[in-house]
């Protein structure tokens, strides 16, 4: 497998996805450990909560988008794309980035910082790019306007949620650029799979696009801006989601699973950001930090599976089906959702209870996925192609 040429290296989300299922069945299970004192904290500067929020986005969150990003930029654009030396070297800089996370606290700060920023200032510039070089054939090419802006800023984002006294802006940027990256992604992915699925036209209006997509840009920032402004312009963000959402046939989509799920996904953004305005503009109270992980639990952990089996599939020659295996996949994330979400609401007593019981789905649901596709990424494409 070490081989150039082996097909795992053929395209990005080979290996990035195999990564992710790796990430996703163990951080959460890690992270519970931690918090219960069973296992030690990172040998960090930073706090357990701090290392639990990085790796969830940057080693999970990161291994998802850089995957995804990797294949679909050289569709868009028409090109070959980055495979062979060029996607071993951006695994190894991932696998790096997790020891040095976990285990640099005593590394000189000049070693720690260049082990844990290497892999996404690697693959920013990659992806950068390719975006930009190859931008006259860009298909999305005013789409893509706001990938060009959101992937460097992920970079001062990183770094803010590794600092002591900088976490809350960090996180607050970190999940502010992925609302974007999704919001991007459902509204490209939904028009295509609706028009192939359902025969029907979801709204898709500039305007109304465009504002969306810019509110979510000015949202980055929240964590600099007073709370009101925050929470109105969350609370905006959220009409204008809902108002679109009324137009994109959810009726339909909700008659099928793989296709429902996204839906569930687009609202779970829509509900962290009125959470989020609620939370700002009257001081409610929610148990267990709900606005963000409605957002980990709702979009990521909802969309991001059902995006990886149509692409597992898809990009390996074989059909895009979701049979009973890749439903139970999807069930049990839902699940997920409704035990860290919803039971700690119902009760609180029993919180930690409710934790062991969503990191266990992800446990079993990631290791189904990968137990399914981690062995497709390793055989060439069976439809003959190359990649």
């Amino acid at each position: 497998m070490i081989s150039s040429k082996h097909p795992f290296w053929l395209v990005g989300f080979r290996p990035f996805f195999s990564l992710a299922c790796l990430a996703g069945l163990s951080l959460p299970i890690l992270w519970i450990l931690v918090l219960k004192g069973v296992l030690p904290a990172p040998n960090a500067a930073f706090s357990p909560t701090q290392w639990h929020a990085h790796e969830m986005f940057y080693g999970f969150g990161w291994a998802v988008l850089g995957g995804f990003l990797l294949t679909s930029t050289k569709n868009w654009v028409n090109v070959r794309g980055y495979h062979g030396g060029v996607l071993i070297y951006l695994t190894a800089a991932w696998l790096v980035e997790r020891l040095v996370i976990a285990f640099g606290g005593h590394l000189p700060a000049v070693l720690f910082w260049l082990g844990s920023q290497l892999f996404l200032i690697s693959i920013v510039a990659l992806l950068l790019a390719t975006l930009i070089r190859h931008r006259h054939t860009d298909g999305y090419r005013r789409d893509n306007l706001f990938f060009l802006l959101i992937l460097p800023t992920f970079g001062l984002a990183k770094i803010l949620i590794l600092l002591p006294d900088s976490f809350h802006l960090g996180w607050t940027m970190t999940l502010g650029l992925f609302r974007v990256a999704f919001l991007v992604m459902l509204e490209r992915t939904l028009t295509q799979f609706m028009k192939s699925i359902f025969k029907v036209d979801i709204l898709r209006h500039p305007l109304l696009d465009n504002s969306i997509k810019v509110l979510g840009i000015l949202l980055v920032a929240a964590a600099f801006v007073p709370p009101a402004i925050a929470a109105a312009f969350s609370l905006l963000l959220a009409t204008l989601l809902l108002i679109r959402f009324a137009f994109w046939h959810p009726l339909k989509a909700f008659s099928r699973l793989d296709v429902g799920i996204m839906y569930l996904g687009y609202l779970a953004i829509t509900g962290q950001l009125l959470i989020e305005a609620s939370s700002l503009a009257f001081n409610i109270a929610w148990v267990g930090s709900v606005g963000v992980h409605v957002f980990t639990f709702g979009a990521m952990g909802l969309v991001i599976p059902a995006m990886m089996i149509r692409i597992a599939n898809g990009h390996t020659g074989r059909k895009v089906a979701f049979g009973a295996y890749e439903k139970t996949v999807l069930w049990i994330m839902i699940l997920a959702f409704a035990l860290r979400l919803i039971g700690p609401q119902l009760a609180p007593g029993i919180y930690l209870r409710w934790l062991d019981m969503a990191a266990t789905c992800w446990f079993v649901a990631f290791l189904l996925l990968g137990w399914r596709f981690i062995p497709y990424f390793y055989r060439p494409r069976i439809d003959g192609k190359e990649h």
